[in-house]
């Protein structure tokens, strides 16, 4: 990154993100702390990356402030700074955490959007070596589909998240993601449980409880209310598995722990994450042995419940818990409290909000693979404009490229760059050979070549170098350096038996009313002379018209031994070209 006017220690800054983080989700308190602590540090980089976790992590403080539109006003800040920064898990992973905050606003519809942009770019550079910033990418993800109703994806970023998590040395995040993937299973094993599917109910708590056993298996300490969460969710996924009476005891411990406690705003969901499970085994407790006290206490489990996922801003989760009141209030003959209940819970889930979860998903779906098109649609463009072989531009690249030269503006030179006696390199080793040739060749125009100049792969073993601005003695100057960079080149790694060198040809063109070529076309051809000219003159050499610079030291002219009519032969590929070869009349030959 580039420092901006107080320059900032990158593992300061990495210290700092993650540290807000984690408390993104903590009591609104100690947010604030942190982000008090940390503004200064996020302020002093002048780098749009940390520009965008600035403006992402001020959102978040907004919204907890209340200011919704401020928190609008710096996701638009953070989206537009993201804009400048390249591709990376680093990106997803604020995309991700941005969609977040969007739903905690109820703007779940630019949240979804958030969603997907980050989904996609977490799947572009899976193949990249595992980093945390892509499993918490990964992380942020599976809560945000988790908040649009979303289960079966949230499900999938949870275990590539555990996945990158598992090959990283840092064994906290690995707890928290195999953590984050057995609660993620046991909310879906629930979902499918209430569609009527046993089958799969059985098989999602089975993952769910496998996730949890493999966490404690960690050498690692999580703190109390991690350690109470996994035990919270592990007896849900028991639960769903039908195992109820191994499921109790450790939800009345949890319960008990968390009612010794402090009741910040953390502590106020997770009671209510544990009385909401609880109310759940007991109801199934009291369907099983026919007994109404447990019915009557999972009633006043879900009363709680839902009181704190209200208060922790939780909607979600206050739905559940008015529909499930609704429903243990009628299995245990409260009709009227029953009523009560789901008309509260037919007021907080309206039509329209029914309508939206199925929106969201369809357009999860058509959104992601309009996105997945567009990349493949840029993939496809790149890979017809760029040669395969040694990744410069290709043949037709180069075409376009000279087709929008102003050569009536400012004068441009052109370097055609022939490999000199390429054919003897594949006839005395292979293609595969001349190939890795190629290649080096390529590497030391590009490496050697100005900022601003170009460099293409014409045909075979023939470049094409531009020059834009450029007169003819400077570039006379530029391709010599060129010419030296690939005769001086180490060539024993490739064992070829005599050091590789180039012949060059160069044209220049100019404003109207100077002499030269005015097309590209003409400049082309004009360049292509000079190579001939450069080759017939001896090879390894740079010839412009009317001029060519001196042999290098210690090296004399020597024209080979073969006949000239050989030496055509070998420049033109055995076939005769008159002036112009490179074009038909209506533009390019194949």
């Amino acid at each position: 990154m580039t420092p901006g006017p107080a320059t900032v220690e990158e593992d300061l800054l990495d210290a700092v993100r993650w540290r807000l983080l984690a408390a993104s989700d903590a009591d609104a308190r100690v947010f604030a702390a942190e982000l008090a602590l940390a503004a200064d540090a996020l302020a002093a980089t002048g780098d749009a990356c940390w520009d965008a976790w600035a403006a992402a992590f001020a959102a978040r403080a907004a919204l907890l402030d209340g200011d919704v539109d401020r928190s609008a006003a710096q996701v638009a800040v953070a989206r537009a700074a993201l804009e400048q920064c390249r591709v990376s898990a680093e990106r997803a992973l604020t995309l991700a955490y941005l969609a977040n905050v969007e739903i905690a606003a109820d703007r779940f519809d630019a949240a979804l959007h958030l969603a997907v942009d980050a989904s996609l770019l977490a799947d572009q550079v899976a193949t990249e070596p595992p980093s945390r910033s892509l499993h918490q990418a990964h992380h942020w993800l599976s809560l945000a589909l988790t908040r649009l109703d979303l289960e079966e994806l949230a499900v999938a970023q949870a275990m590539r998240g555990v996945q990158v998590a598992a090959a990283l040395p840092d064994l906290g995040d690995h707890w928290q993601l195999l953590r984050l993937c057995a609660q993620q299973h046991a909310e879906l094993a629930q979902t499918v449980h209430r569609r009527g599917d046993q089958d799969r109910c059985a098989e999602l708590a089975a993952v769910a409880v496998r996730s949890a056993t493999a966490a404690r298996e960690l050498p690692w300490e999580p703190t109390d209310a991690d350690s109470d969460l996994l035990d919270v969710v592990q007896a849900w996924a028991m639960t769903l598995r039908g195992e109820l009476d191994d499921a109790l005891p450790p939800l009345r411990r949890v319960r008990r722990h968390l009612a010794a406690g402090a009741a910040d705003g953390a502590a106020l969901w997770l009671a209510g994450y544990a009385d909401l499970v609880l109310a759940r085994l007991l109801g199934r407790l009291s369907a099983r042995d026919g007994g109404s006290r447990l019915g009557g206490e999972a009633v006043e489990l879900l009363v709680t419940a839902s009181g704190a996922f209200a208060a922790a801003g939780d909607r979600r989760r206050y739905r559940q818990c008015l529909l499930e009141l609704g429903q243990a209030a009628a299995a245990v003959g409260l009709t009227t409290e029953a009523l009560h209940w789901l008309e509260a819970y037919r007021a907080e889930t309206s039509s329209d909000h029914l309508r939206h979860r199925e929106l969201w998903a369809e357009m999860f779906v058509r959104r992601s693979r309009l996105r997945e098109a567009e990349r493949q649609t840029a993939v496809l463009r790149r890979h017809a404009l760029e040669d395969t072989l040694t990744g410069l531009g290709n043949r037709r690249s180069a075409e376009r490229r000279m087709a929008d030269l102003r050569a009536d503006r400012e004068p441009v030179s052109l370097g055609i760059v022939d490999v000199d006696g390429f054919k003897s390199v594949n006839d005395a080793n292979s293609h595969l050979h001349g190939d890795a040739v190629l290649r080096r060749v390529a590497e030391l125009l590009r490496q050697h070549s100005r900022v601003g100049d170009e460099v293409f792969r014409w045909a075979g073993d023939e470049f094409v170098v531009v020059l834009p601005n450029t007169g003819e003695a400077q570039a006379l100057v530029v391709m010599e350096r060129l010419r030296s960079a690939v005769a001086d080149a180490d060539w024993a790694a490739l064992d070829v038996p005599v050091p590789v060198t180039v012949s060059i040809g160069l044209a220049t063109t100019g404003p109207a009313g100077t002499p030269g070529p005015r097309s590209w076309r003409e400049l082309f051809d004009d360049a292509d002379l000079q190579l001939f000219g450069a080759k017939r003159s001896g090879r390894n050499r740079v010839r412009a018209a009317g001029s060519q610079l001196p042999l290098p030291p210690n090296r004399t002219a020597v024209l080979p031994a073969a006949s000239v009519d050989e030496l055509v032969a070998e420049v033109l590929g055995g076939a005769p070209r008159r002036p112009g070869w490179a074009f038909d009349e209506g533009g390019m030959a194949s």
